[in-house]
């Protein structure tokens, strides 16, 4: 076999063995070994394999994984995501489809400080929708709320996604956090939009929520949510003025979710030892699949196979539109079976070359990338998201259902992706205010 075969064999094993629950990191470092080895030497092989962790971890913006992974963890340990759905229903129970709306601000607020969409599905499938089924919500409108707005931790910063998107395509990790705000709240605003629309055409699906509140309940209520505003506003802000760099700016978070959890009185011991062996996990199997990672490309870059798929289509396209329809496919197809963050850096020593030789910006191009993962974790048949909650709510609402439900927030995403690829600047204008 050729460089170029060598290089197709080893994706497929790659898919193959990922399609049968193989963990990411181990299958991509161990084909990335065996590819090496045979396209160079068993001696070249391992002097690649011992020197590329080393030189990995001693990216400075690394660093950023583990102090956000301990800003999410501590503002969760310590509460200062409690109460945010009760709190938000307040102002929007008396809108059509009002729970369903708070869900997914709450949903959204949580998952931007937790960083995890799955972790966020869980938790608002056991806070949410029962809230809403008790109204009598349509358990499709009520699960596809949370199992969508879950999803926008990713796209609404900080998100690991987003670093580690900067570290692989040597894109600034502020810009991308920058650039993901608006993108964030134009997601965020379409899913309510949708389920005003739809509640106020069928009141059946989401019954009008008669509970009223005093001004002194919505007073507490906003007591209740501040921290984690604070918290976010308070770390973008930091960065778009250049306080501090985006690589300091999970350290300066971290702190200061500390300092707040300590004026409430819900900082202690036991729950800053949870926070820290989170931090530790999330941090290791982060890095060790980040690192299969680093070696797959090294793999694919030996065997030319980029360069290859690079010279193949872009006869076909010159069009930026075009070529990102085409990644798009290859998006939502991967991503109903590998989940986001292995799909992104799988896929992207294949599709960097031909966004580089279009000159399409990277900023904008990993706002669409973190997109199109989203859209995976809830796309079926292996939507992540609406599992997990299935596993949380149990025999409530059947998986039928719940996906049913999840269409319509499909069709938003669609609709939001669509609107992203159109105009750029959404996307690109918070990041060019800072520069």
């Amino acid at each position: 076999m050729d460089r170029i075969e060598i290089g197709m064999a080893g994706v497929a094993i790659t898919l193959l063995l990922l399609a049968v629950r193989t963990p990411i990191g181990v299958t991509l470092g161990i084909v990335a070994f065996v590819g090496i080895w045979i396209l160079t030497s068993l001696s070249a092989a391992w002097s690649i394999v011992t020197a590329i962790p080393f030189d990995f971890i001693t990216n400075w913006n690394l660093s950023a994984v583990p102090t956000f992974l301990l800003m999410g963890y501590v503002a969760s340990a310590t509460g200062l995501t409690k109460g945010l759905f009760a709190s938000i229903r307040m102002f929007f129970g008396r809108v059509p489809g009002g729970l369903a709306s708070s869900t997914v601000l709450a949903s959204a607020m949580f998952a931007s400080a937790s960083g995890s969409s799955v972790a966020t599905a869980a938790a608002f499938s056991r806070i949410a929708v029962p809230e809403m089924l008790k109204s009598k919500y349509d358990p499709g409108l009520a699960t596809g709320a949370v199992a969508a707005s879950g999803t926008l931790g990713s796209l609404i910063p900080p998100s690991i996604l987003m670093i580690l998107f900067g570290i692989f395509t040597d894109t600034s990790v502020g810009a991308l956090f920058l650039a993901g705000v608006i993108p964030g709240i134009i997601s965020a605003g379409i899913y309510i939009g949708m389920i005003t629309v739809r509640s106020s055409l069928n009141p059946s699906l989401a019954p009008p929520h008669n509970e009223t509140y005093t001004r002194a309940e919505k007073i507490q209520g906003l007591k209740e949510i501040w921290p984690l505003p604070t918290l976010i506003v308070f770390v973008l802000g930091g960065i778009f003025v250049g306080v501090f760099s985006p690589t300091e700016a999970g350290a300066v978070g971290a702190f200061l979710a500390m300092v707040i959890a300590g004026f409430r009185g819900t900082l202690n011991w036991p729950v800053m030892k949870k926070a820290l062996v989170e931090t530790a996990e999330g941090t290791s199997t982060t890095f060790i699949i980040a690192l299969g990672a680093v070696m797959f490309v090294r793999f694919l870059g030996l065997s030319t196979l980029p360069e290859f798929v690079a010279e193949v289509l872009l006869p076909v396209t010159d069009s930026p539109v075009y070529l990102i329809a085409m990644i798009a496919v290859l998006y939502v197809v991967l991503g109903m079976f590998v989940d986001p963050m292995s799909l992104m850096l799988l896929t992207l020593p294949i599709v960097l070359p031909l966004t580089t030789s279009l000159g399409i910006d990277m900023v904008w191009f990993g706002i669409i990338v973190i997109k199109l993962l989203e859209i995976g974790l809830i796309t079926p048949p292996v939507g992540l998201c609406v599992y997990v909650m299935k596993t949380s709510l149990g025999d409530q609402v059947s998986l039928s259902v719940m996906f049913k439900g999840v269409f319509w927030f499909l069709a938003m995403d669609v609709l939001t992706l669509t609107i992203l690829v159109a105009f750029p600047i959404l996307s690109l204008w918070l990041p060019s205010l800072a520069q």
